[in-house]
């Protein structure tokens, strides 16, 4: 564990957290031993700790032997962050937030890598789905008798915007693969995709989305961009994060958005972490 990740208490919290945020940020991160999605987010918040070598302290507080603090910050569910500068708390967020969401978070906030940090590792980059639209045409040319190449295709089709031609693909399978999950799940995904149309590329989105993060449309069309290219979280998390700054933008279109990715996403245990985000937000 890094030098700046402290697990503090009761006792503790006066001075590594709130006197301690005199000097610079602390986040404190409100979570649980039985909290699955706690388990996701700690050790990422962890890393950004030793990467970003002392920029902010990233202060641990487990909610079941610490319910005293708990209660002050009116804890209602975790995984909770809180981010305390001079004593009080100036932003937080609630969920499992992926990284790339976390470093939008610290950037918002001034907070900034310091030098000498733990190096980052690399990640394989991911397949271009314009390079796998070009293989998987070879493929149907050359293996024709097999429509299972077809479905692969249309899929792949959808990742880059391709709505018109991957629906008639979908259309022309045969009945068998014609019910197969992955084609529902890519016809349900044809709505997100039609929206994408005219939208700017993904990574326009990120970099407007980083100078103004409350361009809510923008986070609407990156939020279609992941869920077309198959990162239900990601999606997921734009969505959620539009509801938090205005759940009546256009009419309620967070809160559709939301429900509409439900539909589309297959992973049950992440739907039902959204769902409930999302009703601890509109009751409270």
């Amino acid at each position: 564990m890094s030098t700046h990740v402290l697990d503090v208490s009761m006792t503790t919290f006066e001075s590594e957290v709130l006197q301690a945020s005199m000097q610079g940020p602390v986040l404190v991160d409100f979570w649980a031993e039985w909290c699955g999605p706690c388990k996701s987010l700690t050790p990422v918040l962890e890393k950004l700790a030793a990467e970003f070598n002392g920029a902010f302290t990233l202060a641990k507080v487990n909610t079941e032997s610490e319910p005293e603090i708990a209660q002050a910050f009116q804890i209602r569910s975790i995984p909770t962050v809180y981010l305390i500068r001079n004593g009080q708390p100036v932003d937080g967020f609630q969920g499992a937030l992926p990284e790339g969401q976390l470093r939008e978070f610290l950037a918002r906030n001034g907070i900034e890598a310091a030098a000498g940090g733990d190096a980052v590792e690399a990640v394989p980059a991911p397949v271009d789905p314009h390079e796998e639209v070009v293989r998987l045409r070879k493929l149907v040319e050359t293996e024709a008798d097999k429509p299972a190449h077809r479905l692969d295709l249309a899929l792949a089709l959808l990742k880059t915007g391709a709505a018109q031609e991957a629906e008639t693909l979908l259309d022309a399978l045969p009945a068998n693969l014609a019910t197969d999950d992955r084609a529902v799940q890519a016809r349900a995904r044809l709505g997100f995709a039609a929206l994408l149309k005219d939208a700017p590329p993904a990574a326009a989105l990120e970099q407007a989305i980083v100078a103004n993060p409350g361009d809510l449309h923008a986070r609407h069309l990156l939020g279609a961009h992941k869920l077309v290219a198959g990162d239900a979280e990601g999606a997921l998390e734009q969505f959620m994060e539009m509801l938090r700054r205005d759940r009546q933008f256009e009419d309620g279109l967070p809160r559709k958005a939301l429900i509409d990715a439900f539909r589309v996403t297959e992973d049950d245990d992440l739907v039902g972490k959204y769902r409930r985000q999302m009703s601890a937000l509109l009751l409270s």
